[in-house]
């Protein structure tokens, strides 16, 4: 019996839950994002798979996706019922012998002890679809990381096991931003060390990439790079890390007075949010989008976390603070504003 971490992450899980509702769209494109009309501004927040060949994906402008696949059906945002679908998603896996951290709507990692987590990944399967009619793919691994990239590989609706004796074999080459929690501005740094690859980076000496990317950081990267992870899997109640609003204006806002207008409006509806909910607010993120389509953001940490009535009027002031120094940056027209808590 050994101790495995599986991650179990449902396929195309908004735009299956549509479908399910919709049974005459199955095997169609499928777009689902802000209200669903293309012609107005918004973004793509999930696509089916049939779309996503076309190029079609999350984050997308609703536009660009409606020019690219004029033919796809585009729904809006239904949040109750996603909830709802993953309520019952995350009751069947709280019905197995494990330990289930809850990582969104749409993703779970179970802590099992077993000889055989294949299956174990096969039955959270077969528990979600009969209870469900969703599909999902299961990633296994000895640590949260390998569990995490592990599920790439098993998608659609499979199952794929990655450890530390096969973890160089199929991500040795690979560049850094492949690894579950490095991006593309990390890895562009990395490069401008001399690592390009997985391999590079576990490799690297700790000391080195700690000058760079902080002490912290820096020997956490290396550590990634080498599969290595050792935080545990948590069984306590899901809490959001952080709350978010946005905004995405039909027409650009080309007066800085009216962007922090609706900057502060947005912090205030958010704050609303977060004070109702009782959490300790950390940092503040602002998300400003610049015509056409370039994207900030930047956030600040509160000198210390405040809750309640101090919350609220932390968010506004940190996020017009933040918004100020953007504003000085870029002197464009806006198309969106965004604000962002984080809790501690």
């Amino acid at each position: 019996m050994g101790r495995w971490v599986l991650h179990v992450d449902l396929d195309q899980f908004i735009a299956a839950v549509e479908v399910l509702r919709r049974p005459e769209l199955r095997g169609r494109p499928v777009v689902v994002g802000g209200d669903g009309d293309p012609a107005k501004r918004g973004v793509v927040s999930t696509a089916s798979y049939e779309a996503r060949a076309f190029g079609v994906h999350s984050g997308m402008p609703l536009r660009t996706a409606a020019r690219r696949l004029p033919d796809a059906v585009f729904l809006p945002v239904d949040k109750p019922a996603y909830e709802a679908a993953s309520a019952r998603v995350m009751a069947e896996l709280r019905a197995l012998d494990a330990v289930v951290e809850v990582l969104g709507w749409d993703e779970a990692f179970l802590g099992v002890v077993t000889d055989d987590p294949e299956a174990v990944a096969r039955e959270a399967q077969r528990r979600v679809l009969a209870a469900t009619r969703l599909h999902a793919s299961v990633g296994i691994g000895k640590n949260k990381l390998q569990a995490k990239i592990a599920t790439d590989f098993g998608k659609p609706a499979g199952v794929f096991r990655l450890t530390g004796e096969t973890w160089f074999a199929l991500l040795g080459d690979r560049p850094p931003d492949a690894l579950w929690g490095i991006g593309r501005r990390t890895a562009a740094r990395l490069e401008t060390e001399g690592v390009r690859t997985v391999r590079d980076l576990a490799a690297a000496d700790p000391a080195r990439l700690a000058a760079v990317f902080g002490p912290v950081i820096g020997p956490w990267l290396v550590q990634v790079g080498g599969g290595i992870d050792d935080r545990p899997v948590y069984g306590g109640e899901y809490r959001a890390r952080s709350r978010g609003r946005e905004v995405t204006f039909q027409r650009d806002l080309d007066d800085p007075d009216g962007v922090r207008a609706e900057t502060a409006a947005v912090a205030r509806s958010l704050a609303e949010e977060v004070v109702a909910e009782g959490r300790a607010v950390a940092r503040v993120v602002v998300k400003i989008r610049w015509v056409p389509f370039t994207t900030r953001t930047r956030g600040v940490t509160l000198p210390e976390p405040a809750i309640g009535a101090p919350a609220a009027a932390a968010i506004e002031a940190a996020a017009l603070a933040v918004l100020d120094g953007l504003l000085r940056e870029e002197r464009r027209p806006v198309r969106l504003v965004g604000v962002r808590a984080e809790f501690t």
